[in-house]
């Protein structure tokens, strides 16, 4: 996944970090502490080089590196393959569970007490109605 993102563009970590999470539709979100390990074992294997020494890092493919992704093009597309939003193929719910989750991260920071309290009620008569669903 890192070397086919770095094969459309450089960036640092935390851009993998939040590209991998998009092309995922947030269903994987690998923590620094797997990326960064990865990306110096990239350029300790002479695929990836990164300017810096530190998290602004901007990593980018070498030549081996665009050679690599070149000779096993088919094995990074079948990796890639399973993703979601691939080949057209877009999960209507886990879409609407993201975009709910964006709302109720900002409606947490942004409502009142009041308001909260309120919500919550219907989140659990939601949470209720989904168990309801699978029980039929």
């Amino acid at each position: 996944m890192i070397l086919s993102l770095l094969g459309e563009q450089e960036s640092n970590g935390y851009g993998l970090i939040r590209a991998i999470s998009e092309k995922t539709e947030g269903r994987w979100r690998p923590s620094p502490g797997s990326v960064y390990p990865t990306l110096q074992q990239l350029v300790d294997e002479g695929l990836v080089t990164g300017a810096g020494s530190g998290r602004g890092d901007v990593y980018s493919l070498t030549d081996e590196g665009r050679a690599f992704l070149a000779d096993n093009a088919e094995a990074v597309e079948a990796a890639l393959g399973g993703l979601p939003g691939r080949d057209g193929d877009v999960d209507e719910f886990w879409t609407a569970f993201m975009k709910l989750a964006k709302a109720t991260k900002q409606f947490y920071t942004e409502a009142t007490p009041e308001q909260r309290t309120a919500f919550a009620g219907k989140l659990d008569a939601l949470r209720k109605e989904m168990y309801g669903t699978l029980a039929e």
